[in-house]
């Protein structure tokens, strides 16, 4: 899977040469590329912004800058890419669409910066047909300085997905909204020592008995869930 990033902060997206996800690269599951917008800016301050018609505070990415950008890498590899906008306007990120977007063969992220990119970006590569379309994604109910931290939140939860990224593939299987759990938040998870200031492990999980444990595991993730995100088990209370 071939993933692009383009940003004005390169250096954000450094941690994505560690851990599970840079390994991943060291090996060839997974290819990301960072890209710093500025290189296709046309003048000598390197100008990716400029301010927004209609009035209005802060400074608005220019298409232009953005379209050369784009252009560039759809001409670098073969095939259409997805074009992944992050933005607090477009639609929640959650499992199902993570698990859609690590089926992908290739995702190019547009991280935004200021008061967001000019519409007319979303508008023009919806409608290319050497593109796949555009999908806007939002983490949260909340705003954020830039599209750099979901870049990093995209490329470790899809990556985790790609098979042979992680060690033991059940754990993908057995997290939060996976198969394992039915959709449901994990059950509470607990190692050595048995007991630590006063509190011990459930004695289930120290009895061997299967069945009784993955009993367990299903009844506290149901409870989990019922506490903490009771929308995923009856929508109407999201």
């Amino acid at each position: 899977m071939r993933v692009d990033i383009v940003t004005v902060f390169p250096d954000y997206l450094r941690p994505l040469d560690l851990s599970l996800i840079g390994k991943a690269r060291d090996i060839g599951l997974l290819d990301v590329r960072v890209h710093d917008l500025r290189d296709w800016a046309t003048d000598r301050h390197r100008t990716v912004d400029d301010a927004p018609y209609g009035g209005g505070p802060g400074m608005v990415m220019r298409a232009d800058v953005w379209g050369e950008a784009l252009d560039a890498i759809r001409l670098s590899g073969e095939g259409a890419p997805l074009l992944v906008i992050p933005s607090p306007s477009g639609l929640p990120l959650d499992h199902r669409a993570v698990e859609a977007l690590s089926r992908s063969e290739w995702i190019v992220i547009a991280c935004g910066r200021y008061e967001g990119i000019d519409a007319r970006l979303e508008q023009h590569y919806r409608g290319r047909p050497d593109w796949r379309g555009v999908q806007e994604i939002s983490l949260g109910d909340y705003v954020v300085a830039g599209g750099e931290v979901a870049a990093l939140v995209l490329v470790e939860a899809i990556g985790r997905l790609i098979p042979g990224v992680l060690g033991n593939e059940e754990s993908a299987i057995r997290d939060s909204f996976g198969e394992g759990c039915s959709g449901f938040l994990e059950s509470p998870t607990f190692t050595r020592p048995e007991e630590w200031r006063g509190l011990r492990v459930p004695e289930v999980l120290l009895s061997g008995d299967h069945g009784r444990v993955a009993a367990w595991r299903d009844d506290q993730a149901r409870r989990r869930t019922e506490a903490n995100r009771p929308g995923l088990l009856d929508p109407g209370l999201e």
